[in-house]
């Protein structure tokens, strides 16, 4: 199974109820006037859930999804940044492993932020995380204060899964159908530091369709700052 597939379904079945909860870093109290976000490359993945429960990543469905969500963020640029740098090379591979690592920090912050079980006792409830790659160099090249990074993974179950969970439900057994599982990063690109973070968990949407992938990111985005 993919691993980060795996990481966010976990997150789902840890993180209750499905609504955003938005945190910013101490000390950060919006974007300055004249700053300028980077949204990068959207790490996005959809899959098809078999009969057996199997995860199967499908390329058409998360290009549909990414073209959607790419969308929606860009006809919001007013919201998400007075700039909004759009223009980031998805294949040069300092990008890539920076969205590699966001996938892995944004996981762990949904975990130990939200989750008071797994509150780190050096952390406590503060938003305190970096993204330790070179984003100075990003912020140089590009001439962006910050990185708008986004992760999404979604799944739908197929005609065969369905029909398993309904003979499943008569032994009241619940198996689970598609989840959406996504976070999204605002990192000062100087520092690296996490300045704003929300994530969204639920169990309905369907990013290959645009609206449903609009009201995605209404919740995904929801108090940005401004």
């Amino acid at each position: 199974m993919n691993p980060l597939f795996r990481i966010a379904c976990t997150g789902l079945l840890l993180i209750s109820p499905a609504l955003a909860a938005p945190v910013s870093a101490p000390a950060f109290s919006g974007l300055p006037q004249d700053a300028r976000v980077a949204l990068m490359p959207l790490n996005v993945e959809l899959f098809m859930i078999s009969a057996g429960g199997l995860p199967e990543p499908v390329a058409e469905w998360s290009a549909q999804a990414r073209e959607n969500m790419s969308v929606s963020i860009r006809n919001r640029e007013a919201a998400v940044g007075r700039t909004l740098v759009t223009d980031i090379d998805a294949d040069d591979p300092q990008v890539v492993d920076l969205i590699r690592l966001h996938g892995t920090v944004a996981s762990a912050i949904a975990l130990h932020h939200y989750m008071d079980r797994y509150e780190l006792p050096t952390k406590g409830k503060q938003l305190d995380w970096r993204l330790t790659g070179d984003t100075a160099r990003l912020a140089e090249r590009t001439g962006a204060d910050y990185g708008l990074f986004i992760f999404l993974r979604d799944s739908y179950a197929t005609m065969e899964r369905k029909a398993t969970m309904v003979v499943a439900a008569l032994f009241k057994v619940n198996l689970g159908g598609g989840a959406q599982v996504g976070y999204a990063s605002l990192v000062d690109l100087r520092s690296g530091r996490v300045v704003w973070f929300n994530r969204l968990s639920r169990q309905w949407g369907d990013l290959r369709d645009r609206a449903s992938a609009e009201g995605t990111m209404d919740v995904l985005l929801e108090d940005f700052p401004q």
